[in-house]
């Protein structure tokens, strides 16, 4: 276990962390959170080394292995595989204990190190690398492809892949889910619910962190207070903390109150002067309570629009994708025919690469139609968040210049002064307004194009990945402004807090163009997963085909007798998924059963009970809406926990089927 005894840490004159004491247990899968600058990266670095405690004592077994995402970025002709691959340092030292045993010609060696490649996974190394690129959302065809032909974001997925790949016993991950899409982040989650060894994960995203983690640490004011529960467990049980602080707090100064009260009535008479110096004594003594003071929370809203058109815009026949620097067309969606209307909330859903950024990027008019005919309504006004902030940012402008410079753009001006004012709203203050845009954090910038997408009062949000970078806090408000926003929203995202808060509909975007997805985010969930597998599936390597073709030419020039054993294997193989498959299918009926009676049980807690009826009758409806609650709540734990067993029995199937 990791032991955290009275630690405190510096940078400079600057105490970070002070009077530290945390166990952290073997196996346990822990959500570290706290507000921007609270200390969560100072701890990481407490835990890899890169800082050293001023006083204190760290404890960590010696043995165990870490793994964590490099954040510099790879720059190597490798491919892929070969760069995933490579990070897997067991496997590299059998190689190299193998490489030396055969340079010295040593029999015993030799063989020794070939034991140690078995036990490194030597055999299935490859295809457990590929596996790893392909759920964090590459393509087939993606996995030969050098690791310098790739975009930023998709070789910070690579470096994430090599984290996963890495044999450890303790793994850090800081925000591993900014650069993934909704179908890769679902494929992470359920990775990390099967990584045996100790994980500690920080992360911005509430549903991410309720389905991996068990335990939370909360850094505040310099201290880390565990708690044992997810974060919506750590959430309800800072709450109760907070109202019982409060409470404690404004009952002792009551009673400093009427201690003061008394000492300054009486300390001038001689009778009472006793009793008034005892009262000062135990007001010295008395240990104080803290107000429960909260940091002031961040909100914004939209402004009401000038023109709301009914239909926003109208797709007609449209063909979406790109043109590259020799204007060759690579189509992705066509035939999509849409309407966009006044006051939808539409969440764009579908798997990775299949079209959603695409499809914003040409509404927002970043790409332009390959095919067809947008007809906007009169009056249509756009706001638009891009999924990388900076291809509306100038990083050498400051956050005054881009509003200065919006301003003038239209249609909404303002003075210098109204910029300054508003720009603060969103904690932009003093300085702040005036520094390079460039060396704000991912966090900042992203606040600046809301704050900019605000100014403009747009009557269409196309918002593209919103939520990347911004800390919680920052994406509740979000989500409070979109709620409130009277226009329309167009929302691609990964956050299913967000997702589920704001959309009413959701689209499906797929190679076979845009329908309607009529189930809610936990059936899409199921069917990314499902998506993922079928993927994982048809993506045979090269290397997997050949193995394939050799291992028939093998059963081909077995003897009867060895004929004989494969099939006796295969009949082995084949008893133990008929039980499993089994179990499946009576899982699935299970959740859909559940499913449908939770429908039930929702309509019913929608339905109006104040009715006309007698008191009798009023009471009755009452009560049953109130067993109809407590069964609703018992239902959401009943299908986490049926889909859990589902995807357990979906892995040990899919373990078999790899094993034959």
């Amino acid at each position: 276990m990791i032991l955290i005894k009275d630690i405190e840490l510096r940078r400079g004159a600057k105490t970070l962390l002070s009077g530290v004491n945390v166990t952290i247990n073997p196996g346990e899968k822990i959500g570290l959170v706290g507000r921007n600058g609270a200390g969560k990266s100072t701890f990481f670095a407490l835990l890899t080394g890169e800082l050293q405690e001023e006083k204190g004592e760290l404890e960590m077994p010696a043995q165990w292995r870490l793994a964590q995402v490099e954040q510099h970025m790879p720059d190597t002709e490798q491919s892929a595989s070969e760069y995933v691959l490579s990070s897997d340092s067991a496997l590299q030292e059998a190689q190299a204990q193998l490489q030396r045993a055969e340079e010295s010609n040593d029999g015993m060696a030799i063989a020794e190190a070939h034991l140690a490649l078995a036990d490194a996974g030597v055999h299935d190394a490859l295809s457990r690398a590929q596996s790893l690129i392909l759920g964090l959302g590459f393509k087939p065809n993606e996995l030969d492809k050098s690791v310098n032909s790739f975009s930023g974001g998709w070789r910070m997925r690579l470096q994430l892949a090599r984290a996963l790949m890495c044999p450890s016993e303790l793994m850090l991950l800081d925000e591993p889910t900014n650069h993934l899409d909704l179908d890769a982040l679902v494929w992470l989650e359920s990775w990390l619910q099967r990584y045996p060894g100790t994980l500690v994960i920080i992360s911005h995203d509430r549903e991410f962190l309720d389905a991996v983690t068990k335990v939370t640490l909360h850094i505040e004011g310099g201290k880390i207070t565990r708690y044992g529960a997810n974060y919506s467990g750590f959430e309800t049980m800072r709450i109760q903390e907070m109202v019982l602080q409060q409470a404690a707090y404004e009952k002792q100064q009551e009673k400093i109150s009427h201690l003061q009260h008394f000492i300054d009535r009486f300390k001038a008479k001689a009778s009472k002067a006793k009793q008034a110096q005892s009262r000062v004594k135990a007001l010295a003594r008395m240990e104080k309570i803290a107000p429960m003071m909260s940091a002031a929370d961040f909100t914004f809203s939209f402004k009401e629009p000038t023109h709301l058109p009914n239909p926003m815009l109208s797709i007609q026949d449209g063909s979406f994708g790109y043109r590259n620097s020799s204007n060759q067309e690579s189509l992705i969606l066509e035939g999509v025919n849409r309407s966009v209307l006044s006051g939808q909330r539409i969440g764009i859903l579908g798997a990775n690469g299949q079209g959603k950024s695409t499809l914003i990027k040409t509404l927002a008019k970043s790409l332009p139609l390959l095919g067809g005919e947008i007809v906007e309504g009169k009056g249509l006004s756009v706001g638009y968040f891009a999924q990388q902030e900076l291809d509306v940012l100038q990083l050498d402008q400051s956050p005054l210049e881009h509003m200065i410079e919006l301003s003038k753009r239209g249609p909404v001006s303002g003075r210098e002064q109204e910029l300054r004012n508003f720009l603060g709203t969103f904690h932009f203050a003093d300085a702040m307004v005036n520094q390079a845009v460039g060396t704000l954090s991912g966090g900042e910038k992203a606040r600046l194009v809301l704050a900019m997408i605000v100014w403009q009062r747009p009557n269409l949000l196309l918002l593209d990945e919103p939520t990347n970078h911004l800390d919680l806090m920052t994406r509740e408000a979000l989500g409070m402004a979109l709620n409130d926003f009277e226009g329309t929203v167009l929302l691609v995202s990964h956050d299913r807090a967000l997702l589920r808060s704001v959309c009413e509909e959701f689209w499906l975007v797929s190679r076979s163009g845009i329908s309607d997805f009529t189930g809610d985010m936990d059936s899409y969930q199921r069917y990314l997963l499902e998506e993922s597998k079928k993927l994982r599936e048809a993506a045979l390597s090269k290397e997997d085909q050949h193995a394939l073709k050799t291992q028939e030419t093998v059963i081909k020039g077995m003897s009867k007798q060895e004929k004989k054993a494969h099939s006796q294997k295969k009949s082995q193989l084949s008893q133990q998924l008929q039980p499993l498959k089994k179990e499946l299918q009576k899982e699935e009926s299970v959740l859909q059963a559940l499913e449908l009676e939770k429908e039930s049980q929702l309509t019913f807690l929608a339905q109006d009970l104040n009715t006309d009826s007698s008191p009798s009758t009023k009471q009755a409806l009452l009560e049953k809406a109130a067993q109809a609650a407590k069964r609703l709540k018992a239902l959401e734990n009943e299908i986490a926990q049926t889909e859990e067993r589902w995807l357990k029995l979906q892995e040990q199937i899919e373990e078999i089927n790899t094993s034959q």
